[in-house]
């Protein structure tokens, strides 16, 4: 009798599940449809420009693309006849929580005062048509609150990747290193040793990281470090990204010096940040393994000449004067011998937004215009591990997707002047309405 009961108990539940689930689905509102109707679509994957396409969104993502495409009925209609079309931008090494301040005044800026700044820079870079970005290093995690309040729609950004706090040595790069002993400063992401750095890759993911960040040799923009020299050991380094890698987390190494290159490529990094003093055995060992660069070129036309202006100690100034320089002559070494590269800017060592500029300096350096959009969207797609997401104008992935005057592959500072925005199927910015 009792197995009767629940039987007859559990087929009326089952029924009214089922008949609430058709109400709610009758009650639900359609996918919202947006149809753009494009003048120019860059096709990145093959270089080719395409006459009068027309992309069908569904809700975030797009639904289909061709020049014969049906406008579904109730669509809301773009009209872009003019402009080139191309996927949303992808930047891979920004810190939008920061800003260029690199002096002893960035020690009274608090994490909360981060996190605000952030949101500030999250929408400037957008508007710059940069879709996407991966943020490589921030203090407190304020990086992963600023991905959070973005995807829950609290402020507006591109979709971001983040990194959290990178590790350092003690008293390298990114160490807290402007303060005397009796202070005992170190900041939030140094740790020592393979048991230290193992700890402190799970603490980093334990809080939110979506990505590991290390600082594989010194820096520029930091006090007491030799940007030439490899920071952690290649048996440090090899700990990092075993754990990164086993927990599901890609690996990006901060390194200008060509042994700390070599050590992070041999030990599996997926890209290697910066690459300044980049040599033919380091360039051999990345092309061996696969290794993304990820150089960060314009950055040295805004530092060299407004840094002094903004009161940057002289330290950094003299560092900045010998390495940036090196950087471009021994990058462009590096786009001609065929390594893989990835697009990123630094964005924080000069203004935010203006990250298109690196585009110019990546073609005067040795790359086609292509190469350098490439490096933006399907390069930089496959080194975050978003290929089925983003990179590309195609069904099924998100509705990322910019539009600017004129032809980027024959001047490819066009895409400095970015006027209309889409970020999964929403419009942030078009400045064809008149």
């Amino acid at each position: 009798m009792k197995l009767g009961r629940y039987l007859r108990v559990s087929i009326v539940c089952l029924l009214f599940v089922a008949a609430l689930s058709n109400v709610m689905a009758q009650s639900a509102p359609a996918s919202r449809t947006v149809v753009i109707r494009a003048g120019h679509l860059l096709d990145v994957k093959t270089g080719k420009t395409l006459a009068n396409q027309t992309i069908v969104i569904q809700g975030d993502k797009i639904a289909s693309v061709g020049s014969d495409a049906q406008i579904p009925a109730g669509a809301q209609v773009v009209d872009l006849p003019n402009a080139t079309v191309l996927p949303g931008l992808i930047d891979a090494h920004t810190h939008l929580t920061m800003t260029t301040n690199f002096g002893y005044s960035r020690l009274g800026i608090s994490v909360p005062r981060e996190a605000l700044t952030g949101a500030r820079n999250a929408r400037v870079t957008l508007d710059a048509g940069f879709t996407t970005v991966r943020n490589v290093g921030a203090s407190g995690f304020s990086d992963v609150a600023l991905r959070d309040a973005i995807n829950a729609g609290d402020v507006p950004g591109p979709r971001m990747l983040v990194s959290g706090p990178p590790l350092s040595i003690t008293g390298g790069h990114a160490d807290n290193n402007l303060l005397p002993f009796e202070y005992h400063a170190t900041s939030d992401g140094v740790a020592d040793g393979v048991d230290g750095v193992r700890h402190m890759v799970r603490q980093d993911i334990k809080y939110g990281a979506d990505l590991i960040k290390f600082m594989a040799s010194g820096g520029v923009l930091s006090k007491g470090d030799n940007p030439q020299a490899s920071q952690y050991t290649q048996e440090e380094m090899k700990a990092i990204v075993e754990e990164a890698h086993r927990l599901g987390r890609k690996v990006a190494a901060h390194a200008h010096g060509a042994q700390a290159i070599r050590w992070a490529s041999d030990a599996g990094v997926d890209s290697i940040e910066h690459g300044s003093y980049i040599d033919d055995a380091a360039i051999a060992a990345m092309k061996k393994n696969g290794t993304y660069l990820v150089p960060t070129l314009y950055l040295s036309d805004w530092f060299l000449e407004n840094a002094e202006k903004i009161g940057t100690p002289a330290e950094l100034m003299a560092k900045a004067r010998d390495v940036m320089p090196a950087a471009r002559k021994n990058i462009a070494r590096a786009f001609a011998a065929g390594v893989k590269v990835g697009f990123g800017t630094d964005a924080a060592v000069y203004p935010h937004g203006l990250n298109a500029h690196e585009f110019a300096v990546m073609v005067k350096l040795g790359l086609t215009p292509l190469q350098a959009i490439q490096a933006s969207t399907i390069n930089d797609a496959d080194l975050l591990g978003w290929s089925d997401k983003i990179g590309t104008i195609e069904p099924g992935k998100w509705a990322d997707i910019v539009a600017v005057d004129g032809d980027p592959l024959a001047d490819v500072t066009t895409l400095e002047r970015v006027k209309f925005v889409m970020k999964g199927g929403e419009v942030v910015k078009n400045l064809y309405v008149k």
